[in-house]
């Protein structure tokens, strides 16, 4: 249940407002939000995942010969369309998390929202069509990058950026369901970003075959929404995709992104109903 301080008193207009001009009525105002602050964001979302491309990429890469990468590719080339994956990830459960919370019990700043004709079901549609927003434009500039230096094998890593979209919006939507149960300070997140995002980062594929793991490790890599699209992501890049997987894979994502949205706009409405 809500707090009384989580609630304060708003009312609604009653009017409507077509559920496609309200979702980007909430995109604009997090648009003004966004450039005066994207200097916040700019390093962990874009230059982080640079940095570990090159780092990794053309540091490390230099010591491992080109036979011992599956598919006989570089290691940056191999490294690319994963870590592209990965900082998707990365973004969508930094901005799932402590942003929801604080636009509930901080700022609250839906509740100023949901005292117009938006509701809270366009908020939630606002908030997710600025986040695949934000993925498309870090990823185009991860990919720039990376294809200077080598790490994009062909126009076929387009369909890679478009697969990074959807593997960050089929873990966000778990997280902003729970973002939006969470009345304390969120210490509930240490605990997410610690065993789930980190691990899942190392370990679903990103900077070596999941084949590599331990047997009995290979399946917690399995059920990751991570593997999933680093698989697509590198089918894509390398052209190797074939129907079936394919299939599976997005199948599995977008189940993710369905019971994920379908949790996060319920919890909305709930605790957005005065």
């Amino acid at each position: 249940m809500t707090t009384t301080t989580d609630r304060p008193a708003t009312r609604s207009t009653g009017r409507v407002v077509g559920s496609v001009r309200a979702s980007l009525l909430v995109v604009e105002g997090q648009w003004v939000w966004y450039r005066r602050n994207w200097r916040a964001t700019v390093f962990s979302s874009v230059v982080t995942p640079i940095l570990f491309l090159l780092s990794l990429g053309l540091g490390l890469g230099t010591q491992i010969k080109a036979g011992a990468v599956p598919g006989g590719s570089t290691y940056i080339a191999f490294l690319a369309p994963a870590l592209l994956v990965s900082a998707a990830v990365q973004t969508a459960a930094m901005e799932s998390t402590y942003p929801i919370l604080s636009a509930f019990k901080w700022q609250k700043t839906f509740w100023g929202i949901v005292s117009t004709p938006i509701t809270a079901g366009q908020i939630l549609a606002g908030r997710f069509v600025w986040l695949a927003g934000r993925l498309l434009f870090s990823g185009a500039v991860f990919l720039v990058v990376a294809a200077f230096f080598g790490g994009v094998p062909g126009p076929s890593a387009v369909v890679s950026l478009l697969v990074s979209v959807l593997t960050g919006l089929a873990f966000a939507a778990p997280i902003i369901a729970f973002a939006a149960t969470i009345e304390n300070e969120g210490q509930q997140f240490n605990l997410l970003f610690r065993f789930i995002v980190v691990p899942m980062t190392l370990f679903a594929g990103t900077f070596f075959p999941v084949s590599q793991l331990p047997v009995f490790v290979q399946p917690l890599a399995w059920v990751t929404p991570l593997w999933h699209g680093t698989e697509l992501s590198r089918g894509a890049a390398f052209g190797t995709l074939e129907v079936l997987p394919v299939l599976g894979h997005l199948a599995y994502l977008v189940l993710w992104v369905g019971v994920g949205v379908a949790l996060a706009r319920w919890r909305f409405r709930v605790r957005l109903t005065v």
